[in-house]
């Protein structure tokens, strides 16, 4: 006889809509954002190899970089017996061999740290 009506039900919908928005973002902060960063710094590290770099391959063979070409990273294992590997193998350098230009670039950072610190303790002597 009576029948209760029923209260609109938009409401839900835009929570369902909010609910799914926000899964999405945290799936995009907690999986898809560190993996592209990561995927950028290894990226950037295969593409600065260097000769004589010691790296450790995806398969987990140490070694000494010998040549580097676009192609190919040559891999010397042990005395006499090279290998070569997609650069995409390689997985980490382990020491880095330094260049002019990264010395030049680490004096300069000393230098400004070295000047940055005389300011800092002139500010906290106030």
């Amino acid at each position: 006889m009576f029948y209760a009506e029923d209260a609109p039900a938009g409401g839900s919908n835009i929570y369902t809509i909010l609910m799914f928005v926000l899964l999405g973002l945290v799936f995009y902060f907690l999986l898809i954002r560190p993996q592209n960063k990561r995927r950028r710094e290894t990226a950037a590290m295969q593409s600065k190899l260097g000769i004589g770099d010691e790296v450790q391959t995806v398969g987990g063979l140490f070694g000494v970089v010998t040549d580097v070409d676009e192609q190919a990273v040559t891999i010397e294992a042990s005395p006499g017996i090279e290998l070569r590997f997609a650069p995409g193998a390689i997985a980490r350098v382990i020491t880095k061999v330094s260049t002019e230009e990264e010395e030049e670039e680490e004096t300069e950072a000393v230098d400004d740290a070295a000047d940055n610190s005389d300011a800092a303790k002139t500010i906290e002597k106030g």
